[in-house]
């Protein structure tokens, strides 16, 4: 396993060593906080339980996640740093000095919001190997990383953290020129200074600024940003119709951007009391769990449609895709995941439709191992499902880590006849046998196997003789 060693331990530091860690790296972790590793094993409690939801296969093996008492010691066998200590350029200095002091080979992230590499690496010994890498939270759901290095610095230390930072399925997003506070918090700061102002002026709510947000261009950014957005405002004609028609609204004063009310006490009491209002009926933790869930439904929801984040999980996991299993005489374990939380219904465990889904994933499994592929399909035939029958023998949960066993009971001609076992550790909570025939995609009716199906079919049949037989 790789190994990165996190510095500083915080919100951030603890979505770092949680990505790391989940991503199959050993990481070691140093934070003189008393309280770092409580407040590390939250997060990471909550990175468990949601990141693996994203994904349809099983993410790497988790690494060891070790705890260290000076740098020296948490440095050793790293190959990548993560610095998230807080925002001072006095702490950040002296904390590079001492890591380059032991280890000048090996590159520095900071998570800084705001500073530059130039000021980062001010009397810097290695100064080429400190890069801002700036995550947002929570940083074990949220792909972006903005990766900014010293203008002039090495090229190939920028391609090599990109390529660590993509490894771990984050997107790294190159910036080429420094500037303060990068791109991302900019977007965030000019929206955080006119919210400041609606609520100053006593147009808005806290609340009524977030629903603005939520149910609307939140959810359009989410998935298009801001220029494709736009662009489709602009009909058929597109950005230049978009600009033509809405460009002269710039100069109306619709915003105070370069302006800010002073943050007197009496506002940031108003601001205060309407927070508590509007979520003080959640702690922090409830808060932070609701969040991680509505982002994993978003975000599957985006993976679905092949869009933006979900399009990256896509990515990401077709790298982590297990080989299909061989054929042999036991049973196949044609799937291993979690159980997301958007699998769950109103009772509170996992809806009936989802195990059609885990049947049918288990049975595209199968049907590549017998040759009815991508291309096979591409090419006119498949298999159909014509026949399900389910028993559900104990409840599902959201973060349950689940597989399926499959046996192939017939493979003779048309008919794949498939027992699959759901099982949670060595317990079976559910059992389906299915029941596919081939056909030719062209006439949608039955029709004989081509090419070698037949006989990869059969021989996994064949295989599976002396397992025993389902109800």
């Amino acid at each position: 396993m790789r190994t990165a060693c996190i510095v500083g331990g915080g919100v951030i530091g603890g979505g770092w060593a949680a990505r790391f860690l989940l991503s199959g790296w050993n990481v070691r972790v140093f934070d003189p906080d008393p309280e770092a590793e409580r407040k590390i094993t939250a997060v990471l409690d909550r990175a468990r339980r949601t990141l693996p939801m994203l994904y349809e296969v099983a993410l790497p093996a988790e690494g060891t996640l070790t705890y260290h008492e000076t740098l020296q010691e948490a440095l050793e066998g790293a190959e990548w740093v993560t610095e998230s200590v807080p925002e001072r350029l006095d702490l950040k200095h002296r904390i590079y000095a001492e890591i380059q002091g032991i280890r000048p080979d090996i590159t520095i992230g900071s998570s800084t919001s705001g500073f530059t590499p130039t000021e980062l690496t001010q009397g810097a010994a290695v100064p080429a190997r400190i890069i801002v890498t700036h995550p947002f939270n929570p940083v074990y759901l949220l792909p972006l990383v903005e990766v900014v290095g010293k203008e002039g610095g090495d090229a190939k230390i920028i391609e090599e953290a990109r390529e660590v930072l993509s490894g771990i399925g984050m997107y790294p997003l190159y910036i080429r020129k420094e500037i303060a506070a990068h791109i991302a918090d900019r977007f965030l700061e000019a929206v955080w200074r006119e919210a400041l102002w609606l609520i100053n002026d006593g147009i808005a709510t806290t609340e009524e600024i977030d629903n603005a947000i939520r149910y609307a261009f939140g959810i359009r950014w989410a998935q298009m940003g801001l220029f494709e957005t736009y662009r489709l405002g602009g009909g058929e004609d597109g950005m230049r119709h978009f600009i033509a028609q809405f460009g002269p609204t710039m100069s109306f004063e619709w915003t105070k951007l370069m302006d800010v009310p002073e943050l007197t006490e009496e506002l940031i009491d108003t601001i205060a009391d309407q927070s508590d209002a509007q979520s003080g009926h959640m702690t922090i933790d409830e808060l932070a769990g609701k969040r991680d869930g509505n982002l994993v439904a978003l975000i599957r929801a985006l993976k679905q449609q092949g869009s933006a984040a979900g399009l990256l999980v896509q990515e990401h996991e077709a790298k982590l895709a297990p080989q299909d299993p061989v054929i042999a005489p036991e049973k196949l374990r044609t799937i291993e995941r979690v159980i997301p939380c958007d699998w769950t219904d109103y009772n509170g465990h996992m809806n009936e439709s989802r195990y059609g889904q885990l049947w049918s994933d288990a049975a595209d499994t199968v049907m590549r191992m017998v040759g009815a592929d991508a291309a096979y399909i591409e090419g006119g035939n498949s298999y159909f499902t014509v026949e399900t029958t389910t028993r559900f023998l104990a409840e599902a949960h959201a973060g349950d880590r689940v597989e399926v066993r499959t046996t192939v009971i017939e493979g003779a001609g048309k008919k794949l006849h498939l027992f699959h076992e759901m099982l949670r550790g060595e317990e079976v909570c559910a059992t389906c046998a299915q029941l596919l025939i081939h056909v030719s995609l062209e006439t949608r009716r039955a029709c004989e196997p081509q090419g070698d199906v037949a006989t990869h079919a059969a021989a996994l049949a064949k295989a599976h003789e002396g397992l025993p037989k389902p109800e």
